[in-house]
């Protein structure tokens, strides 16, 4: 990376980082973040100035972020999901998606360079977030940002689009022709679920409230039912290759399974493994969640000819890069509901929480 001091991105934001690859040493600048020092209401986070920001690795990116999204796992992190992971690495900076500008790259970083516009997303148990005006991810974790979208409309995709692709694509392996369900589809996860089955030429049925049933058709599901209907099974029509379950509640799981065709793939985002953690332990919740899990896939395999699994997001660069292509040609977009500040985060997770935003929940830095 050579010798890098006073790096100023476009937004006049300047920082005195000094990198000297010889002694592998290099000052800190501070910046501004906002920072959860303990679990709990959205109060509790704090908006810090005075951060200081992690050497750079040889493989990392150092991105001046211009907008950062609102998951529903930052919520739930912030209220103590994943407390037996994070609890002993207080504090820690949320948010997971990013888009920015390339200021500054690690040695051995080949693809992107200083000066580039970039988006992407953290794995779900980084501890240093994007909710500061400085991020740091690995190259595999960044993509270069489609011209045509806003730093604020980027935001909104990744980690949504990443955990769809993964089901969809890593795991269910979809193909052209196939049936797939997406059983919540008006959310962010949903809409890219149907958005990215739609790309691969699969028949798409949803369910979602009211509210977001044009939403769904827009992103391209053929038939969309009322999640509250009554016979909804009937409704749905036939058997599927795949289903995406967004809620992932007893119900949804018992109406899932029974609408797949045998050899078909059922998915769900409520996976029992961070919580069988937070019970028990790491190692004790760790074994315990597997057991289930295990338990749960042979079942469904005797009795179903199915076969069943929790999703997780993962950082993919071949995802990403498919991501951005679907973006590109105009296949893929995740509509922004709200807009805040990032000193404002509290008031964003308030919104998000009470899912006061119809579309993603955005902060914006410039």
């Amino acid at each position: 990376m050579g010798l890098l001091r006073f790096i100023r991105d476009v937004s006049g934001r300047s920082c005195g980082l000094v990198s000297n690859r010889s002694s592998h040493q290099q000052r800190a600048f501070s910046c501004k973040a906002v920072v959860l020092p303990r679990f709990g209401a959205p109060d509790v986070l704090q908006i810090r100035s005075n951060e200081k920001l992690p050497e750079l690795g040889s493989k990392d990116v150092l991105v001046a972020t211009k907008a950062a999204a609102v998951n529903p796992l930052d919520v739930r992190m912030r209220e103590g999901y994943g407390r037996s992971l994070f609890e002993p690495l207080l504090p820690l900076i949320l948010g997971r998606d990013v888009s920015g500008e390339v200021i500054a790259v690690g040695n051995s970083v080949k693809q992107l360079h200083v000066g580039q516009e970039v988006f992407g997303a953290l794995h779900p148990t980084a501890v240093r977030g994007t909710y500061s005006d400085y991020s740091i991810l690995e190259e595999d974790q960044l993509v270069v940002k489609p011209s045509s979208l806003s730093h604020m409309e980027a935001a909104a995709i990744p980690f949504a689009a990443l955990t769809a692709w993964r089901a969809l694509k890593g795991t269910a392996e979809i193909k052209k022709g196939q049936r797939v369900l997406v059983l919540g589809g008006g959310g962010a996860v949903g809409l890219a679920a149907i958005q990215l089955a739609k790309a691969a030429g699969c028949q798409v049925t949803s369910t979602c409230g009211k509210r977001s049933m044009d939403r769904a058709v827009e992103a391209g599901a053929e038939h969309t039912v009322d999640y509250t209907s009554e016979n909804l099974k009937d409704k749905l029509g036939g058997r599927f290759d795949a289903i995406l379950d967004t809620i992932g509640v007893q119900e949804t799981e018992a109406l899932g399974v029974s609408c797949l065709k045998r050899g078909g793939h059922y998915m769900t985002l409520q996976g029992e493994a961070v919580n069988y953690a937070d019970k028990l332990g790491l190692v004790a919740g760790g074994a315990a969640a597997a057991a289930v899990l295990l338990k749960k896939q042979v079942q469904y395999r005797q009795a179903y000819g199915i076969e069943y699994a929790w999703t997780i997001m993962r950082t993919d660069s071949e995802a990403l890069q498919d991501i951005a292509m679907l973006v590109r040609n105009g296949k893929l977009k995740i509509p922004v509901g709200k807009v805040f500040s990032l000193w404002e985060a509290a008031q964003a997770h308030y919104c998000q929480e009470r899912k006061q935003a119809h579309g993603k929940v955005v902060l914006h830095l410039d």
